[in-house]
């Protein structure tokens, strides 16, 4: 028995007793409890009525690769290698990376309901509730080296705000890596996925890219509560969009990415970029370790690089460890 079993067996809107769970798992009611106790620390809130047993409160829709691969057109379909649904993983981009080491990788596709080591750009922690979100990695081959990957992750994001606007949702792109959503009330930016590339190889020559994806599906308050920026979830403006539904459009449209960029390159893909910049001539801090100057932003260029004036010159913003923050 996972705890995905158990989820999936309550989160049908009817009530079960743990004697009945324990029969439909092939356990016992203890450990039926045990996994009860687990999916409130996971918040995961159950419902609990004297005499007629237990529900998930929240439904869950929980992964299902049948179901994405039956979204994805038939040239994804070709062009997917492996789909794997994993409950629990460290990281959704470790587990793809761990596949290039054992000769396969490429073209395949990892998604999660948890992980437990999940990390945005320059270590940060990525924290996501179990079973609510998006967790994406897709591992990819290039014959040409790190310099044909300029600008991929901001392609990426032009991807996701694609599939975001689908479903009724602007999204905004802040450079070089974050979706942004604006709060319809405050119009407070706030993040709604972030993106994290991790390259491995020659950097002339061939060389392995783990695209990462975490994107915010739906967030309750309490998680919201812990995170120390402000977030947003799909949700928030579009309750129906499913989670199958949102995995196999990203999926597709990141395997469509894939295919052509080494080809192409960014430039396809900049006035996009471009036309979301969430900072576009306004005033921004750039921030270098311990150092802040403010710059104006312009927009991006056929590169990915950040262009900026600071004292009326135009200077181009590589990634790294420069990091940009809109001025309030």
């Amino acid at each position: 028995m996972t705890i995905g079993d158990l989820i999936r067996l309550l989160s049908d809107g009817g009530y079960h007793s743990g004697e009945q769970l324990g029969e439909r798992l092939g356990v016992s009611r203890t450990a039926i409890w045990k996994q009860l106790k687990k999916l409130e620390a996971m918040d995961i809130p159950l419902e609990a009525v004297k005499g007629r047993g237990y529900r998930v409160a929240q439904p869950l829709e929980l992964l299902d690769g049948q179901a994405i691969i039956a979204e994805l057109p038939r040239d994804s379909r070709r062009r997917l290698a492996r789909l794997f649904i994993e409950e629990t993983l460290p990281s959704t981009n470790l587990f793809v990376r761990e596949r290039f080491t054992q000769g396969a990788g490429h073209a395949e596709v990892c998604l999660a309901e948890g992980q437990s080591a999940g990390r945005g750009r320059r270590g940060r922690q990525w924290a996501s509730p179990w079973g609510r979100n998006l967790l994406l990695s897709v591992g990819w081959r290039f014959e040409g080296g790190a310099a044909v990957l300029e600008g991929l992750s901001l392609a990426v994001g032009v991807v996701l705000a694609r599939v975001l606007e689908h479903h009724g949702v602007e999204a905004l792109l802040k450079w070089p890596n974050d979706v942004l959503m604006r709060d319809p009330a405050s119009g407070e930016l706030r993040k709604l996925a972030g993106i994290l590339l991790e390259l491995s190889g020659d950097a002339q020559g061939p060389c392995e890219v783990v695209v990462g994806i975490g994107l915010n599906v739906a967030l309750p308050r309490e998680v919201r509560e812990r995170i120390d920026q402000p977030v947003a979830a799909v949700a928030d403006l579009a309750p129906d969009a499913g989670r199958n539904t949102l995995a196999a459009e990203l999926i597709a449209g990141l395997l469509d990415l894939l295919d052509g960029f080494e080809a192409t390159g960014f430039a396809p893909w900049r006035a996009e970029w471009n036309r979301r910049h969430a900072h576009a001539d306004t005033a921004i801090d750039i921030i270098r370790g311990d150092e802040r100057q403010a710059a104006i932003a312009t927009g991006v260029d056929a590169a990915g690089c950040l262009l900026v004036r600071r004292e009326g010159v135009e200077e181009r913003l590589f990634g790294g460890e420069i990091s940009v923050r809109g001025r309030s």
